[in-house]
């Protein structure tokens, strides 16, 4: 028989503290000694998001595609690492980087199309294409906006 606690020992890694696991995370500075990568989580993703980061460790890729607050993941792990579904699922957002093609002065709206909560919205300018502006409150931290942006300057981090 395997003591895991032991094998936890030997396999132990540092987390980044800004590293999107999962949603409703209940304490992420606890989640590398509770979890046991069984991989339920990411069997178990409508959208396959959720890959084996850092140690094996399940984490969100955003550049799969976009979390869509199933509770999917909560529900089939067999560790208690989840809040209740009715809590806030993280406390993410995005945020864009100057490598944005609108603020290149090129036309592109992908992720403004792809934000279901309109968080994401395009001002008008004079002398510049339509700029993005992102209203931090609506923003869900969803990641929609992550795969579809072509010049990759969107990021979905913890606020800090």
């Amino acid at each position: 028989m395997v003591d895991l606690s032991k094998r936890r020992f030997f396999s132990k890694r540092t987390v980044d503290d800004n590293t999107i696991r999962l949603p409703w995370l209940a304490n992420s500075t606890q989640f590398t000694e509770l979890c046991t990568r069984c991989g339920k989580c990411a069997e178990n993703c409508e959208t396959n998001i959720i890959i084996n980061g850092d140690g094996g460790f399940p984490q969100v890729d955003f550049s799969r595609g976009e979390c869509t607050f199933c509770y999917g993941c909560a529900q089939v792990c067999p560790e208690s690492l989840f809040e209740p579904e009715q809590n806030n699922p993280w406390d993410a957002k995005a945020s864009i980087t100057d490598g944005c093609l609108a603020k290149q002065n090129v036309e592109c709206r992908s992720c403004g199309d792809m934000c279901e909560t309109m968080a994401i919205q395009f001002k008008l300018e004079i002398g510049k294409v339509a700029q993005p502006n992102l209203d931090l409150d609506e923003c869900t931290g969803c990641g929609a906006c992550v795969a579809v942006c072509p010049t990759s300057s969107i990021n979905v981090s913890k606020l800090v």
